[in-house]
């Protein structure tokens, strides 16, 4: 199958809350986080206000279906991902990790050091993909404050502390 990265446009904001909601059925193959599959996703008047202000990339099928998306952040030096979704049936193809190399290139070309994120841990989906993409975990001495504030935000809706980080691909 032939998938398609490019920037989002702002007609592609009104299909990625579906793309949001079908890859949050990957949380309900673990009890703790289950609850995450049915939780409320992003709207699409707030994806199109991300698309219009900070750096979202759409993944397509080679029939025009959006099937994955990475929304990002500029902070300072930093590319921060906000998320990456891979639709279900889509996902396992290698299409987060071309999203990733598109917010690499990005922060590339506009001299960034670095890409951030949080995720959780231990999720083969999440902690272990951004290894395998070359993001290591940071340790709580090695938090920036904005990292570190992100993490609590985090925490204040409902994230298990215990099991999220904060990841850095240094550039």
């Amino acid at each position: 199958m032939t998938i398609q990265i490019r920037r989002a446009r702002v007609a592609d904001a009104a299909f990625l809350p579906a793309i949001e909601t079908s890859a949050a059925a990957l949380f309900r193959s673990d009890p703790q986080l289950a609850w995450l599959a049915d939780a409320e996703v992003t709207d699409a008047q707030s994806h199109r206000e991300n698309i219009q202000h900070h750096p979202v990339w759409v993944a397509l099928t080679e029939d025009g279906i959006r099937c994955a998306f990475l929304n990002a952040q500029v902070c300072d030096l930093e590319l921060h991902v906000w998320e990456i979704s891979v639709a279900t049936g889509h996902q396992g193809q290698g299409i987060g990790k071309r999203l990733l190399q598109a917010a690499r290139e990005f922060a590339l070309e506009q001299q960034l050091t670095a890409l951030t994120l949080s995720t959780f841990r231990e999720l083969a989906w999440n902690e272990p993909f951004y290894q395998r993409q070359g993001f290591v975990t940071l340790q709580p001495a090695q938090l920036s404050p904005r990292l570190r504030q992100v993490l609590a935000d985090e925490t204040q809706h409902g994230l298990p502390e215990s099991r999220r980080c904060a990841m850095r691909l240094s550039l």
